[in-house]
């Protein structure tokens, strides 16, 4: 584990010098002009989509329902706003090909995407100089590369938030996680959470990240089924099986006394509803999230956009913090735009220049204010392209997730405290 986690916050990244531009065609890419027209502003959304690991197909769909509503809106300053979508396979070299697709069409940018392949993709963004905007936050490479915009606080401010919330509720904590190289960070920042708080390490409990069993590993977490031990489960798309194990392993078929906790995206509202609403064994499990619930009115405008170019596309859950995540990193992207001077040509190099002067950007409440000036970043060790360390409490009451703290919760010095 030791020379796992040694080498866990660098990827590979693939070369991409071989590929040949016959691979273009093969990564989902929508079909259009390769350089785009002067008066169309082209922009890329990748994300994993029929894969055995976490997939996140609300990504790319928000991001296509989000053009329909600006291209109807008049466009970004008059120019049509054109996104090209890629499924980048959870494979370091498809999100190569992604990233190279993006170049030979001469997207501005990147943007509200999702890939694991951090070391990968960053290498190739770097080198055609294309900015990152509002990836989901699931890798290192995010939060250190000078071309990544980020606008939450990604795997770091919601597993040591969630530290911190399970830190207050349960004396022993057990972290049952994907057995990878980003899975290997999860404990990392969850017991920095518990240790600010004064509580020991959780238990580690590894699964493979495509399993379709966790008896074992949900034996494991129950241990002495105490009711002052929380259970985290982060998991991805598996999380649900692994509560179904969970149920199976209580005492003549009870629930267990232990308490159930997650994080956003492992849990949604879908999933909760999925596996029985109220009579879920997830009620009054405890969640960390990112953004406001889904319950918000701040979302209204985000729901209403999907009501009316999205409707019936059942690739959107409103409740996926992907889809939360897209919609957030466009807004950003739109915002950014719109402030340009309008003589100036939206290139790569002109938005990633507005980018950098960007500074108390309102998302209208679904976030800090965002900035990536000097002065907004948080000097978090190895994560120094950190604008946002803040993380919402929520808890599933009645089958719905509510808030379980107002407001957001700052994980900055919870995040500075120790070099990840």
């Amino acid at each position: 584990m030791t020379e796992r986690r040694g080498r866990r916050t660098r990827y590979v990244a693939a070369s991409f010098l071989t590929v040949a531009l016959a691979l273009v065609s093969g990564c989902g890419m929508l079909p259009g002009s390769a350089g785009g027209s002067p008066d169309t502003i082209t922009v890329m959304t990748w994300a994993p989509v029929n894969t055995k690991a976490t997939n996140m197909p609300g990504m790319p769909a928000m991001a296509e329902a989000y053009a329909r509503y600006i291209n109807d809106q008049g466009g970004l300053n008059g120019h049509k706003l054109k996104v090209l979508t890629c499924n980048e396979r959870n494979d370091s070299v498809a999100v190569t090909d992604c990233a190279q697709q993006a170049a030979a069409a001469h997207a501005v940018a990147v943007v509200g995407s999702y890939s694991e392949e951090g070391g990968s993709f960053t290498t190739a963004l770097e080198t055609e100089g294309i900015p990152y905007i509002g990836g989901y936050g699931i890798t290192q490479d995010e939060f250190q590369s000078l071309m990544s915009y980020p606008v939450n606080g990604g795997l770091p401010a919601l597993l040591a938030g969630s530290g911190r919330q399970l830190a207050a509720l349960c004396k022993k904590v057990a972290l049952v996680r994907p057995d990878s190289i980003t899975g290997d960070q999860f404990p990392l920042f969850l017991d920095q959470g518990l240790k600010m708080a004064g509580r020991s390490a959780a238990t580690d409990i590894l699964a493979a990240d495509d399993a379709t069993d966790y008896n074992a590993a949900a034996e494991r977490a129950v241990g002495n089924n105490k009711s002052s031990t929380c259970v985290s489960a982060v998991l991805g798309d598996h999380t649900s099986t692994f509560f179904d194990a969970l149920r199976r392993v209580g005492p003549d078929g009870d629930r267990p006394k232990v308490r159930l906790s997650s994080v956003i995206g492992s849990v949604q509202q879908s999933m909760i509803d999925a596996t029985g609403s109220t009579d879920s064994p997830l009620e009054n499990a405890y969640i960390t999230g990112w953004y406001p619930p889904t319950s918000d009115p701040k979302w209204n405008e985000m729901k209403s956009v999907i009501n009316k170019y999205a409707f019936g596309d059942d690739r959107i859950d409103v409740g996926d913090p992907g889809v939360q995540t897209t919609w957030i990193a466009y807004t950003v992207f739109a915002k950014v735009v719109r402030s340009m001077d309008a003589k100036t040509r939206v290139t790569a190099d002109t938005v990633r220049h507005a980018m950098d002067h960007t500074s108390h950007l309102s998302t209208g409440g679904l976030t800090p204010d965002l900035g990536w000036t000097d002065s907004d970043v948080l000097h978090v060790p190895n994560h120094t392209r950190m604008v946002n360390a803040k993380v919402t409490y929520q808890v599933i009451r009645q089958g719905r997730l509510t808030s379980a703290h107002p407001g957001f919760v700052d994980l900055t010095a919870t995040l500075r405290s120790q070099d990840f």
